[in-house]
């Protein structure tokens, strides 16, 4: 798709690798580490000086439009080079092309949001799309309007700040806490301290920031129940185990990455083989536990349907017609065509309409500092980054997604190298504000100087697992070097990328 894309059209990548897809892409330019946000605003102000906003497809569905853009008109950007790596007379250009195409999306997923201003750059990245009139039309900014919906359609609009974590009062958001603040709770005494956690599938020492403290934190639990196939560095703490059966015994659908697609599909996934007597699927054992301590407690438990059931609850709320038997009989799933526009009819929002300006997002905006705070020269900025075949830390148990050549080093470039006087394969202290690892180093010249990428997920060699495969598999855990309190304010969530680091020799 990529490659069609550039043959008809133009792809620029920003980015601070010269990863996979910038290879392919028309144009490549390395950015500072959270510098997104600056090069966003960049931008926006570049498009206000090249023309008027293209609203006519928004017509009345759209509210605050032009608070938004008088506050970033404001915004004062001195050292936008500096702050980004990247040129204004290059952002102008790029706004310029932007503005003039006949169709065009800005797009961006993990790289800008789990960042210091993750909430503000996807914020930006809309407004944009807004500005240019491409958003929800076709050939620029499109949402899957799901055959099972996740998002409208009598589903929750989501919440934020309902209620607020015990230690540092961060508020909730769509239901759940940032896994920043689990540690804290665990370890800091008084009312409301957490003394038993469930966790399903999950490895939070290796997953959240801070995990080696997370890892001590999880032996001072009362009790904790793991629902998982291994015993890894998170389910090593628990008390009890409990295994769910093989996936290939259990009905699948997949609502979360149904509606991230590109077309339209829809397939349920059916069990190749039947459970044996003392097998349980996910949902089974969450109705036990359940059951069991609604029981304790002396409530009622309404029991979970069958997933089949759900499913098929699910397809009743979208729009398809499709019912069960039309998934049951199609093995390989429905292609049901091109994304098309439909985010207008499902908006959530009060007004009903597109609201532009949020006050969270405002205040956010006011209060970003465009300070360079660091300037100390020793210092990186390390930057995560994924595997095909070792994309989460359960995935390094298979034998065959880790043979081959070894993933786990830090990239390092040459003239960063140098100047440390380390050399390719050395082994390096990497250390951070918030603890420090041991890792292997390798010289990549695709990296932006002053920046090191490391993959998360590794990090095996601890006590009482039962992973015989991932133990063999070197490499240190990169979240012993993120910090709980890095946030990205508006969400709450974890600040992973541009955490400042520095490497020595050893």
């Amino acid at each position: 798709r990529i490659k069609a894309l550039t043959k008809r059209g133009k792809l620029v990548v920003i980015d601070p690798r010269h990863t996979e897809t910038a290879e392919l892409a028309s144009e490549h330019h390395f950015i500072k580490p959270a510098g997104d946000v600056f090069f966003l605003i960049a931008f926006i102000q570049a498009l206000l000086n090249i023309g008027s906003p293209r609203l006519q497809h928004y017509a009345d569905k759209l509210s605050g439009f032009e608070v938004a853009l008088d506050a970033i008109r404001a915004f004062k950007l001195n050292a936008l080079e500096e702050l980004t790596g990247i040129a204004a007379e290059t952002i102008n250009s790029m706004a310029k092309d932007f503005y003039c195409a006949e169709k065009a999306v800005a797009y961006g997923r993990m790289g800008v949001s789990v960042q210091a201003h993750g909430t503000l750059c996807q914020w930006l990245m809309q407004l944009i799309n807004i500005y240019t009139g491409n958003l929800d039309q076709v050939g620029g900014a499109l949402v899957n309007d799901a055959t099972l919906p996740i998002t409208g359609k009598g589903t929750s609009p989501g919440s934020r700040g309902r209620w607020h974590s015990r230690v540092r009062g961060l508020p909730e958001f769509a239901g759940e806490l940032p896994v920043s603040v689990l540690c804290e709770e665990i370890t800091t005494e008084g009312e409301g301290q957490i003394r038993a956690l469930i966790t399903s599938a999950g490895n939070p020492v290796l997953s959240t920031p801070n995990g080696h403290a997370l890892d001590a934190a999880l032996d001072k639990l009362d009790f904790m129940l793991s629902m998982d196939i291994y015993i890894n560095e998170s389910t090593r703490h628990a008390d009890l185990i409990l295994p769910p059966a093989s996936f290939l015994t259990q009905d699948h659908y997949d609502s979360v990455f149904n509606a991230f697609a590109v077309r339209r599909v829809a397939r349920l996934s059916q069990p190749v083989r039947e459970r044996a007597s003392d097998e349980r699927a996910d949902w089974e054992i969450i109705n036990g536990i359940g059951a069991a301590f609604a029981k304790a407690i002396g409530k009622d438990w309404q029991s979970l349907p069958a997933p089949k059931q759900m499913i098929a609850m699910g397809l009743a709320r979208g729009d398809s017609s499709l019912s069960m038997q039309d998934l049951e009989a199609a093995e390989h799933g429905i292609d049901l065509g091109p994304l098309r526009p439909s985010l207008m009819p499902r908006l959530e929002t009060v007004s009903g309409k597109i609201e532009a300006a949020p006050d969270l997002l405002m205040q956010a905006l006011a209060t970003l500092n465009t300070e360079i705070i660091n300037t100390d020269k020793t210092t990186l900025q390390l930057i995560g980054r994924r595997d095909i075949r070792s994309n989460n830390s359960w995935m390094h148990n298979s034998p065959r997604l880790v043979k081959g050549k070894a993933r786990h080093q830090l990239l390092m470039h040459k003239n960063d190298l140098q100047q440390r006087e380390l050399a390719d394969g050395n082994t390096v202290r990497v250390h951070s504000e918030s603890g420090e690892i041991f890792v292997e180093v390798k010289v990549c010249d695709d990296l932006m100087p002053g920046v090191v990428c490391l993959p998360h997920g590794f990090g095996h060699q601890k006590e009482g697992l039962k992973m015989q495969q991932a133990e063999k598999i070197r490499g240190a855990s990169y979240n012993d070097l993120t910090s709980h309190s890095a946030l990205d304010g508006p969400s709450g969530n974890a600040a992973l990328n541009g955490v400042r680091v520095w490497v020595d020799a050893i």
